[in-house]
């Protein structure tokens, strides 16, 4: 069945007149929703602890910033883009015992919906909107006067108006200029785990990292393996979002494209260990292994991103990418994400 899609004239902004939206964190997602909204003339608060670094970069942009607590008690929908491990706390402690009645819920991933760690009353709408790139290119394309596709979903519609609210939300951030794409929380979570686990991260950063070693070990050069597993990347990527994987092949030459076809190290045994990581996420074993460690202080979470920010390969990465001039364009986005959002994208409350 072909996927129910949305654009532009099928969002009414009016649907905000008389309302007010409480954006929830400033980090990433949060700067980018609140900036589109609030130009897109819809009336937006940003709720933040009042010791979060995220204060003074929301009033510099013109927000108008509150307590987390009065945001959600004036709000008439709130979005919640505070991290995955803290939302359940910030809404049992500060957002649900503040809500007026009916006020709509909204997320940007359907992780603690899904999983049960938040469960609001039956009287709230709750629905998602989740952009399909990171805050600073989303507000960037909207800048732009283009926009970044979402996937949109409601949970719960006491009203009847979800898909209304929802869909002007998609279009005050910009997302209906591209296209909206309806999902279920469901969907969205267990597609979004899958795709980060093993393939996005999980599958390609292994696969650089392990075809480094194994040039370097076999006693190539660092540099060479560092162009052959890692630099050429962009350009295979490039060429699968304009074209698919067809484009991708068809652009190589015929010698790679025979070991594509032939030589490929990826085989049955990793589609089972796919099947068995996918079952983790459906059944909430990886969710609940995720939360029980962030709840512990997140030891593990941190002796693995300290093992991992040391592999071999970046011994040699940052001396090359120095040499591509071509992408200063890219360190620059980088640059100012890293100074605007980044310096704030680990607050426990954006």
């Amino acid at each position: 069945m072909a996927a129910q899609i949305w654009y532009e004239n099928d969002g009414d902004l009016s649907v905000f007149n008389g309302k007010k939206v409480a954006i929830i964190g400033y980090g990433s997602q949060g700067h980018a929703h609140a900036l589109n909204l609030r130009d897109s003339g819809v009336d937006v608060v940003v709720g933040l602890r009042p010791t979060s670094k995220s204060v003074e970069f929301a009033k510099e942009q013109g927000l108008d910033v509150k307590s987390v607590a009065d945001a959600a008690a004036e709000a008439d929908v709130i979005m919640i883009l505070t991290p995955d491990q803290a939302q359940r706390k910030v809404w049992a402690n500060e957002i649900e015992p503040n809500l007026k009645p009916g006020a709509a819920i909204a997320f940007a991933h359907g992780f603690n919906i899904h999983y049960g760690y938040i469960k609001p009353t039956e009287d709230h709408p709750v629905f998602m909107v989740a952009p399909k790139g990171p805050g600073h290119i989303v507000r960037r394309e909207y800048a732009a006067g283009r926009g970044v596709p979402v996937v949109v979903a409601v949970q719960q519609d006491p009203r009847g108006d979800a898909w209304d609210l929802t869909l002007a939300y998609a279009k005050a951030l910009g997302a209906l200029r591209a296209g909206a794409i309806r999902t279920t929380f469901k969907e969205e979570t267990e597609t979004d785990l899958f795709g980060e686990q093993n393939v996005l991260l999980g599958g390609v950063n292994k696969l650089v990292e392990m075809g480094f070693e194994v040039l370097t070990d076999a006693g190539y050069q660092p540099e060479i393996a560092y162009f052959e597993v890692c630099h050429e990347l962009k350009m295979i990527v490039d060429l699968m979002n304009e074209g698919g994987l067809n484009k991708d092949r068809w652009s190589c030459s015929d010698t790679a494209q025979y070991g594509d076809y032939v030589n490929t190290c990826i085989d049955e045994h990793v589609r089972e260990r796919m099947e068995y990581h996918l079952k983790r996420i459906q059944d909430g074993s990886f969710a609940k292994e995720f939360i029980e460690d962030q709840d512990a202080g997140a030891p593990k979470f941190k002796q693995l991103q300290e093992e991992y920010s040391h592999v071999r390969i970046e011994e040699v990465g940052p001396k090359l990418r120095a040499m591509f001039s071509w992408n200063n364009d890219g360190v620059k986005d980088a640059d100012e994400a890293n100074s605007f959002t980044g310096k704030i994208a680990r607050a426990q409350v954006q």
